[in-house]
């Protein structure tokens, strides 16, 4: 039997303020296909979760959509780039043919209880995502990432230091530079280093990287993991969180561990 894991660093804002690891729900779960649904993020909430990663786009006419892909063609029955489309068109297209694209603001409404890792996938969607932030006043509920560290940058910049954000792929670099004793240039502001364990086949996640993420007073969040055995070592590092498709296994794990919260 293993023991919880302890988190090491306080929350430095609201969004992180949760007892044990943080368990995310990527795409919803995404493991039955109907990635970035309303239906996967309702059996994720079902499940007990309370944090779910989504990703957006805004459509041609501005509308901002949960979904990862720059075009519908890999996982709806309709094709094109959504922005060049309009929402109307969109909101036509069908995950696996049954399920509808949400518009992002309809799940933030449907979900009160949740918090929200979001990864900003087009330059088009920044602005609508910081107006509805602001608008909806979820600066407490929401986390911005994106591979691009200078997207995310400019999210901080609008937004003002309410809005949580991760570091983009400059930053990680930057702190696993700095894991080795290498001088590199960080970002101020971030609260989190959201990684994958390993990239191209050099590992990123290691006890190195999570204590100079923890001394710097980062939160470390994996992604995405889905064999319990991975999720296991990693918690076992001491990451403060795991994102999954696979939201079985990961409840199951952290219950044996006496670390659901």
């Amino acid at each position: 039997m293993h023991t919880a894991a302890v988190t090491h660093v306080p929350p430095r804002h609201p969004y992180l303020d949760h007892p044990g690891p943080l368990a995310f729900a990527h795409r919803g779960g995404a493991a039955d296909g109907l990635e970035n649904t309303a239906a996967a993020f309702r059996r994720a909430a079902d499940a007990g979760y309370r944090y779910f990663e989504t990703d957006v786009h805004a459509t041609a006419d501005g509308k901002l959509v949960a979904f990862h892909d720059a075009t519908l063609d890999r996982v709806t029955d309709s094709g094109g780039r959504i922005a060049r489309l309009p929402w109307s068109e969109v909101a036509r297209a069908r995950v696996a043919g049954t399920e509808p694209l949400p518009l992002f603001e309809e799940l933030v409404e449907e979900f009160p209880e949740a918090r929200w890792n979001i990864d900003v996938k087009d330059e088009s969607a920044l602005h609508p995502l910081i107006n509805l932030i602001a608008r909806a006043r979820l600066w407490d509920r929401v986390c911005v990432g994106s591979f691009s560290e200078s997207r995310v940058a400019r999210a901080q910049r609008l937004a003002g230091p309410r809005l949580a954000t991760s570091y983009g792929m400059r930053g990680v670099v930057g702190l696993r530079l700095r894991s080795y004793a290498i001088p590199a240039a960080l970002r101020v502001g971030a609260v989190a280093a959201q990684v994958p364990e390993t990239q191209s086949g050099i590992r990123v996640v290691d006890r190195r990287f999570v204590k100079t993420a923890h001394d710097r007073g980062l939160q470390v969040h994996v992604w995405t993991v889905n064999e319990p055995q991975r999720m296991e070592a990693l918690l076992d590092l001491g990451v403060d969180g795991i994102m999954t498709d696979r939201i079985d296994i990961l409840r199951t794990v952290l219950d044996q561990r006496g670390a659901w919260a």
